[in-house]
């Protein structure tokens, strides 16, 4: 990058494959808006868990943080290649200078105005592939009648059935951002939780990531198609909301469509408030 396209109160972003020294250089700055930063925080925590290779066998996962000239963290990103560049809060200046220094990526996921910043600097064509908003947790409520049947927390048994639900759910996002198929170890740490017919059948389930830096974020969400319009979803996100607030996690939150009317007014009526939106953009060819 050409010393007069570098903003003079930022220094260079630094790149690692190192979780670690991201996270002693960057934790102060995520854990000053852990809502926020969501996405950088649970994919760094997932890879201390489990390893650069977390995400993809062939390729680790990277990160990088800005400091400005006092040395503070300013902004932050993570990626799990092959997929696309997670944008942390940062402003304009630090989105553009890291599309200069981090080389193609096929998307970019973030708040608009960075992410559009970030895209405008690479000099590639790209598309807005899918609007999110960010969503947190205020007091919960039932969003309608409880449908017949009860919650419990998925056991080693389910396993099989959920990776199929698990593939099922990227496939109907379109993999707009990094997907944890580590369905076993999420099952064993207790983070999937079923909805269960009066057979015992489970016909829901909802997910969630580790805490870190006191916020959870719930996803995925799945039914599959022929068991939908029942209310099983409501059920499972609430019982899954108050266990997450009762044990202790200081913010719940989670990401939905904006083109999804259905997901958007049922999680409101559960008692979640929107924070902000964000936008995923997929580069296209020339």
């Amino acid at each position: 990058m050409a010393e007069h396209d570098r903003p003079a109160e930022l220094a260079d972003w630094r790149l690692t494959e190192d979780v670690e020294e991201f996270r002693a250089a960057a934790d102060p700055y995520l854990a000053a808006d852990p809502a926020a930063n969501t996405l950088v925080l649970t994919v760094s925590e997932t890879v201390r868990r489990r390893g650069p290779f977390a995400f993809d066998a062939e390729h680790p996962a990277r990160f990088g943080w800005q400091c400005d000239r006092d040395g503070a963290v300013v902004a932050t990103f993570a990626q799990t290649p092959p997929r696309g560049a997670l944008l942390g809060v940062m402003g304009e200046p630090s989105a553009r200078a890291l599309a200069l220094v981090l080389g193609e990526v096929p998307t970019v996921i973030g708040e608009d105005a960075t992410v559009r910043a970030f895209a405008e600097a690479s000099g590639r064509p790209w598309q807005v592939f899918r609007a999110e908003r960010l969503f947190r947790l205020g007091e919960v409520t039932a969003p309608g009648p409880v449908p017949e049947g009860a919650a419990r927390l998925a056991t080693a048994a389910d396993v099989p059935l959920l990776e199929g639900w698990f593939a099922d759910f990227a496939v109907f996002i379109g993999e707009g951002g990094p997907q944890d198929h580590h369905v076993a170890g999420r099952v064993a740490d207790g983070r999937v939780l079923l909805w269960t017919d009066t057979a015992g059948r489970p016909v829901s389930m909802v997910g969630w990531s580790p805490r870190v830096a006191g916020q959870v974020r719930i996803a995925p969400v799945w039914t599959p198609a022929d068991l939908r319009g029942r209310g099983y979803a409501g059920a499972v996100v609430t019982q899954a909301s108050r266990e997450l607030q009762q044990s202790g996690a200081e913010q719940v939150l989670l990401f939905t469509d904006l083109a999804n009317p259905t997901s958007n007014a049922l999680y409101q009526r559960i008692g979640y408030r929107p924070l902000g939106d964000h936008t995923v953009l997929e580069f296209t060819a020339p």
